[in-house]
């Protein structure tokens, strides 16, 4: 395949939390006893991986979790200090801390703001106390809606918030309750996820013992509809099927991943993608950390292949508002691969728009996204 040199992505996985949330498999761990030594290491990964990409301008730079804003001031600059040495982080890069909101505190934005962060992520999930506990949250629904104007009165203007709909505590009357808070806040991007009960969660585990109920999917669906219309109403594009944004605010890092843009993931569990090959780091702090001080090889790598390639430019540009382009298919995958497209969007004409030879998914397609994509796979 032939690709245009892009400005890179670079992504930090903290992988510490204060308590586990009961859907949550992502990797993190609640004991924070190694929490130096894993910084020291990430330090020596971005030495060992400094080749890794090809172009060491930043468009984006993105501390994810996990729960970043756990890390002290002293371990951030740590890490800043490795990364400048290596990277070029543009005056124009975008640069993010996913943050919960009992970390949001003065102390810490105004520590933030000086280290050059300059967008947060906010782990809201929900205003609704009861909801919260259940979920397992170390924050309340006061301190929910008080972080959020507290770091706008610290002068930060690109602030996301993540939201999870489909819980069991959630009516009609409490989500459009939840949208009108959520609207009021004048903040600029909203991620909102569909509950996924997932194996290995504790709400995964109560669930398979019959103790909590599965996600109501009808009840999901109208939840999604009637967020992408209040949103939209109120000035957000919806620009990936998860993600709205006002206009001038589509977060970079993350549209980065869905428009085949290089990056590099650094800690435990990280991924990284250089156009040609997949790499996916320990999931497991204690291996990463003996690994990286052992000079022993600390990730697996997947080569892509030629049909690879072509699932991953379906599975993420069909995401996102921009979708898929019939002549760069032909261009990058041949015209057979074209006319195999064409086929899929005849069966799937219900749920795509094809215009100007680009295709994509219409609001209703967006509820079946994943069976969509996988008619496309080859």
């Amino acid at each position: 395949m032939t690709f245009t040199l892009k400005m890179s992505g670079l992504y930090i996985h903290i992988p510490y939390c204060k308590q586990a949330c009961n859907y949550c498999d992502f990797h993190f761990s609640t004991s924070l006893g190694t929490k130096t030594e894993l910084v020291n290491s990430m330090v020596r990964e971005l030495e060992i991986r400094k080749d890794y990409l090809d172009n060491k301008q930043l468009q984006s730079l993105y501390f994810g979790g996990g729960t970043p804003s756990l890390l002290l001031r002293s371990e951030m600059e740590i890490l800043f200090e490795a990364i400048n040495k290596i990277y070029k982080i543009e005056p124009s890069s975008e640069i993010t801390i996913e943050c919960n909101p009992d970390d949001v505190t003065e102390a810490n934005l105004i520590d933030w703001r000086e280290l050059g962060f300059n967008r947060l992520s906010i782990g809201l999930q929900s205003f609704d106390d009861i909801e919260l506990k259940w979920m397992n949250r170390a924050h309340n629904a006061s301190e929910s809606l008080a972080c959020v104007k507290l770091a706008q009165s610290k002068g930060f203007k690109n602030i996301s918030i993540d939201l999870i709909y489909g819980s069991k505590f959630q009516t009609e009357s409490s989500w459009h309750n939840t949208l009108q808070k959520i609207i009021e806040l004048n903040i600029q991007h909203i991620s909102a996820y569909n509950l996924t009960i997932e194996n290995g969660t504790l709400l995964g585990y109560s669930v398979k013992k019959g103790n909590e109920p599965t996600v109501r999917e009808d009840f999901s669906a109208w939840q999604f509809e009637t967020l992408v219309k209040e949103l939209v109403k109120s000035g957000f594009i919806h620009y990936e099927i998860s993600n709205f944004a006002k206009p001038d605010f589509f977060a970079v890092h993350n549209s980065n991943y869905w428009r085949q843009k290089t990056y590099i993931g650094i800690g435990p569990s990280a991924h990284s993608y250089n156009l040609k090959s997949r790499q996916w780091n320990l999931r497991n702090n204690q291996l990463y950390i003996k690994a990286i001080g052992l000079d022993e090889n600390f990730f697996e790598t997947e080569i892509l292949t030629r049909d690879n390639q072509f699932n991953e430019y379906i599975l993420t540009g069909l995401r996102t508002k921009w979708g898929c382009s019939l002549k760069q298919i032909e261009m990058e995958f041949g015209s057979e691969i074209k006319s195999h497209c064409l086929t899929i969007l005849n069966k799937n004409k219900r749920h795509l728009l094809l215009e100007n030879d680009v295709f994509c998914l219409t609001d209703a397609g967006k509820l079946y996204a994943d069976k969509i994509s996988a008619d496309f796979f080859i």
